[in-house]
Formats: C-alpha cells, structure tokens, sequence
C-alpha cells in the first residue's frame, strides 16, 4: 500500500480499526459473492463502485476483496496476503483518500489532481508481487474535478491486471462519465443483529452497544460514534419521536430542538442530522414499495429530503439559529407523516 496513504486516514475514528485492518467482512454477502464468482471466472470489470449510506462497510468490503484477488491471482499464501494488507504493506495495493497536509495540520478538504497523479503513475510502475494490482479510492466524492477527469483516463483504459474501487457515499456528485465507466454495486445498511456483531467484534462494552445499535440506523460508524460519544438523552428521545412523529407534545419538541441546538452539544446535533436524514431516506423508500397513492408520497418525500438538506446548509452558511432550523423540519416530518396516514 502506498506509504502517503496507508495510516493516515482522514475520517479514522480513534480506537477503532481502519477498514483494511478489519477483521473479516460482516453482511453485504450478495455484493461479495458476486464479485467473487467474477473473479474465479475471470470477468473481474477494470472498475467498481461501491456506493450506499457512509459507514456500512463499503471499505471494509473493498479490502476484504482485495484479499482474495491477491491471494487467487498472487504467488503467497492467504495468511501472508492478509498480513499484508492489515499491515498497509502490501506491494500491489494503493489506497488514495483526503491526504494530511504538509504545513498547519489536518487533512486537505478535496482528493487534489497532484495526489492522484502520482498514484496513478506508481499504480502502473513494474508490481511489486505477481498477481493483481488494485487502486482504492474512499471517497470518490472527494475528489476535486481534475483529480476525477485524471482518474477517468484509467478507467477508460486500465492497465492490465489492474481493478479501481471507488468507494463513494454520494454517487449522484460523481462524473456520470466515471459511472459508466465502473460497474456498480448498491450496498445497504446493515440489520441490528449485523451492527451489534461489528461493535462487539471491536471488544466494546456489552451494556453500551444496545443504545449504540439503536442509534445506528444500521451503520456500524455511527455505533462507535455513538459509543464514543456516551448516553444521549436528546437522542434517544429523537429516536423514539421518529418512530411515531406527531404524537409527541409540542413542547417536547421545542426543548428537544433547543437541546440539540445548544452549542455545548454539537456532536450529538450533527448525529441528530444524520437520523432525521435516514429517517428520510427511509420514508422514501417505503412509500415506493408499500403505499398504494406511491406518486404524491414520493413527491412529498423528496421534497422533505431537499427542504432537510437546504436548511442545514443555510444555518451552517449563514449561522443562522440551528433550533428553528430544527423545529421547521420537525413541522415538516409531522406533515409528511400526516400525509402518509392519510394515504395508507
């Protein structure tokens, strides 16, 4: 693996293994079986792109991938091919994410054209084992324009033996010109049985998992997140409003919006984003497949989901008051769930 990016990743959570020194792969059997029938029939595609919510394995998957090619296509035993790769020292595989910066600390905001330039010019230097060569890209949305546009060119024309794994959370902000030139896979959120297997499989305390997998929404990032961050009354009262919104007090509302508001709880107001989101995300997804009036529910949905997105973003530009960003969008759900009722 590359030196630049082997263990410096920009989005590490502290105490927790990165994802090319997990473990072992925990769900996403269907997306992995069929890369790996592809492999043994030797139709492995010079791209793929892995997409679905941030914090449900995609990396994890990747790696895990690159594992068994490395071991299939290479000339060393399995056991020496994982040591590798959880060592970030395997010779055929490049990593490429936001990079530290060289003055002032941090991490760069974007992938720069100058990082993936000189990635793709060691990714097609002499190999260093036989076998495979494989360039993983998390995220791909982070890549500035010039950085995806020099990515492109590869893909248009891999090297032999040679696979690119985009990682990317957000596959609508990429160039359509790189994804048609992958071959995708959508990946969903995990189940609380799955999630609960990955918290426990990182040695965490037992009693605390159970509110970290409820809080999860199925994404084993956001339990450890929500591990680290300890018991939240505000969000478990934000989980239990979501299951039934409407029903809550509207002064129950108001001083859950203020809490989350205040600036003393910062982290738990961007985990509450995150859940009013999914929540979203999710009400989309059931309107499609379960309501019989599926048009106006998805209408409404979507234009929910735009409304969440613009609200954040202005009080973040604007500083504007983060409570009455939230007590518009908790009207907003109350709405749309009456809408929802009424159509069921």
């Amino acid at each position: 693996m590359s030196a630049e990016t082997s263990i410096a990743l920009a989005d590490e959570l502290e105490g927790v293994a990165p994802p090319f020194q997990a473990l072992g792969l925990v769900g996403h059997e269907d997306v992995y079986a069929r890369l790996v029938k592809q492999l043994a029939d030797r139709r492995l595609p010079g791209g793929i792109l892995l997409h679905g919510p941030k914090g449900i394995g995609k990396a994890t998957l990747a790696y895990q991938l690159a594992i068994e090619i490395f071991s299939v296509t290479g000339d060393e035993p399995e056991g020496r091919v994982i040591e590798q790769v959880r060592g970030g020292a395997h010779p055929n595989l490049y990593s490429l994410g936001r990079r530290l910066r060289e003055r002032g600390g941090g991490f760069y905001s974007e992938i720069r054209v100058d990082d993936m330039r000189q990635t793709l010019r060691q990714l097609q230097q002499t190999r260093g084992r036989p076998g495979h060569r494989i360039l993983v890209v998390d995220a791909m949305e982070d890549c500035n324009r010039n950085a995806a546009n020099a990515l492109l060119k590869t893909l248009e024309e891999p090297p032999s033996d040679t696979l690119v794994i985009l990682v990317s959370h957000r596959p609508g902000r990429l160039l359509p010109t790189i994804r048609s030139r992958c071959q995708a896979h959508a990946m969903r959120a995990l189940d609380d049985e799955q999630v609960k297997q990955v918290l426990l499989g990182a040695d965490m305390e037992q009693n605390a998992v159970a509110q970290a997998v409820r809080l999860a929404g199925g994404r084993p990032r956001r339990g450890f997140e929500a591990l680290a961050m300890g018991q939240s009354k505000l969000l478990n009262s934000l989980a239990d409003w979501l299951k039934a919104p409407g029903e809550s007090p509207g002064e129950n509302l108001l001083k859950l919006a203020e809490g989350l508001a205040d600036k003393k709880n910062l982290t738990e107001n961007g985990f509450a984003r995150e859940m009013l989101l999914d929540w979203i995300a999710q009400s989309v997804t059931n309107a499609a497949l379960h309501l019989p009036d599926t048009r106006q529910a998805v209408n409404s949905a979507n234009a929910l989901w735009e409304q969440a997105n613009k609200l954040f973003e202005q009080t973040d530009t604007y500083n504007l008051d983060a409570k009455q960003c939230l007590i518009i969008l908790f009207d907003e759900i109350i709405d749309h769930t009456k809408l929802i009722h009424s159509n069921s």
